[in-house]
């Protein structure tokens, strides 16, 4: 369970950091400005940042964490005295992911979605004490599961399955971590099987006389997303004010609630292809506010599938199509940390390297070949030994 999940402790020696407000219980970092709930719990003294610098907010979020530390000082009475399924010990893990307030809705609700799939795997854990379980029983379910699923969910699984655990041993239900005996599953990275040119320029072209009502608009979209590399859900919220056309420059904002995937804007620049897109559907509806969203269309999976079909190549989703515009800079020769700034990545370049890695091999040996030390046989020329000369001796 990461830190976040849990009421963190600074150290007893920071106590001058803090500075009191006029509420009991809500306390400010000096140093860094941030609202504390400060609060005993089993006769400790706990902090849990409350995620904001302004009082107003803290104030509002603080009753309900007090609220949710009570609850779970009372939940470890009674498991110490009582017992405890593994599931019950999967609804507390996803009560505080829930209460998270640094992961967006999305996550949560993938979260609460493997933990039902988890359930489904291993139906024992509606019954199950989480304090008789052992390392063979998670073992065993390993090696019935690891099979059946994608290394992907299977990871995620023995994630939840550690969380549960984690949280016994803070309940003083157990002292151990059983599934930290089962060994992650290594993920393989998924085989990009991209259209070529032509092919994409017959897929847009397919969608776009498909005869459905929204064919023109999802061609739009379908561009638009392979033209930029916004992901879906950033694709969706641009606005006319996020494009400069005079700086042929992007502003992906994301979600107006929750922003984009790293909670960053960034700018991203306009190639030829998406400042053209842009202006043509600008030229369209001149008059649209700035406010106005661009794109009419907010999902075309359906329009994609179908139009695979239809010109006979392998079936692509949203997120192919970023992974389309990232290739497409690469094989242009836009270096990989560039175009990890482009799609939103904070990491340098490391996944972009990880999975477009072959792209930049293959593009560095057609380069290679362009290099040239003279005509042929140059190098050869040079190597015949030469007659000594005067200076020489």
């Amino acid at each position: 369970m990461n830190s976040s999940q849990k009421g963190t402790e600074p150290d007893p020696k920071s106590e001058s950091l803090w500075v009191r407000t006029p509420y009991p219980n809500l306390v400010r970092n000096s140093a860094s400005g941030r609202l504390y709930a400060r609060f005993r719990v089993d006769g400790k003294l706990r902090w849990k940042s409350l995620e904001t610098d302004k009082i107003t907010v803290a104030k509002a979020r603080l009753p309900d964490i007090l609220k949710a530390e009570r609850v779970a000082s009372e939940r470890r009475r009674e498991a110490q005295v009582g017992s405890m399924t593994v599931s019950e010990a999967l609804g507390i893990v996803l009560e505080r992911i829930q209460k998270d307030l640094n992961l967006k809705p999305r996550t949560k609700l993938n979260a609460e979605e493997r933990c039902k799939a988890l359930r489904r795997t291993w139906p024992a854990l509606d019954r199950l004490n989480i304090r008789d379980v052992t390392r063979q029983d998670c073992q065993t379910w390993a090696a019935d599961v690891a099979g059946k699923v994608s290394p992907t969910r299977f990871n995620q699984f023995v994630r939840l399955l550690r969380w549960a655990f984690e949280l016994a041993i803070e309940f003083g239900i157990r002292s151990d971590n059983s599934a930290a005996s089962v060994k992650w599953v290594r993920e393989k990275p998924k085989r990009l099987r991209l259209p070529e040119p032509q092919q994409f320029e017959s897929l847009v072209n397919a969608v776009r006389t498909c005869g459905w009502v929204d064919g023109p608009e999802s061609a739009r979209f379908i561009e638009f997303l392979a033209y930029t590399g916004c992901r879906l859900s950033e694709a969706v919220n641009v606005r006319w004010e996020d494009v400069d056309f005079a700086t042929g420059r992007l502003a992906v904002r994301g979600d107006p609630t929750t922003g984009t995937k790293n909670g960053l804007v960034r700018y991203v620049p306009l190639n030829p292809t998406a400042k053209a897109l842009l202006e043509t559907i600008r030229s369209d509806r001149p008059g649209e506010a700035g406010t106005a969203t661009i794109l009419r269309q907010k999902d075309c999976r359906k329009a994609l599938a179908n139009a695979c079909q239809r010109i006979g190549i392998a079936k692509l989703t949203h997120h192919d199509l970023r992974h389309l515009f990232a290739t497409k800079s690469i094989e242009s020769g836009v270096d990989i940390p560039t175009v990890s700034r482009w799609l939103g990545h904070k990491d340098g370049g490391a996944l972009a390297m990880r999975v477009y890695g072959h792209l930049r091999d293959e593009h560095s040996a057609a380069m290679a070949q362009r290099v040239s030390f003279g005509a042929p046989g140059a190098a050869k020329d040079s190597q015949e030994p030469r007659q000594q000369t005067d200076s020489d001796r």
